[in-house]
């Protein structure tokens, strides 16, 4: 929405402002909303649990534990823009740190998807 290229990381402040924004706008009118980004940094993550909690709606974290092999081999198959292997690799070293923090972080859940579940989850949403 804010840039033409997602590979342009000097948008990515309006971005994540805008995201933030849209975020803040459906909570409020108590929508549904699902965040897909990468998050692995504990600010990022404060700051869209305190949307949340602003608007006094619960969080639930939904974090993909896949092998590094798995995820070079995912990127490789995609379609679209692959992404260089060392940005990869520098995401797998920040999910270890990240994963051991994201219990203590304030969501109401924490999933954890991996080889073993991945293929047979079912998300589905319950409630309004």
């Amino acid at each position: 929405m804010v840039c033409d290229d997602e590979s342009d990381q000097s948008y990515n402040g309006a971005a994540f402002g805008l995201l933030h924004h849209i975020a803040r706008v459906r909570l409020a009118a108590q929508r549904l909303s699902v965040i897909d980004a990468t998050n692995l940094e504990t600010r990022a993550r404060r700051r869209l649990l305190r949307i949340a909690s602003d608007n006094k709606v619960p969080s639930v974290a939904i974090a993909f534990d896949l092998p590094f092999e798995k995820c070079l081999e995912r990127n490789l198959a995609r379609a679209e823009r692959v992404v260089d292997e060392d940005v990869i690799a520098l995401h797998a070293a920040r999910f270890e740190w990240a994963m051991a923090r994201l219990r203590f972080e304030g969501y109401a859940r924490v999933y954890v998807l991996n080889e073993a579940n991945l293929n047979d989850t079912v998300i589905e949403r319950i409630g309004n």
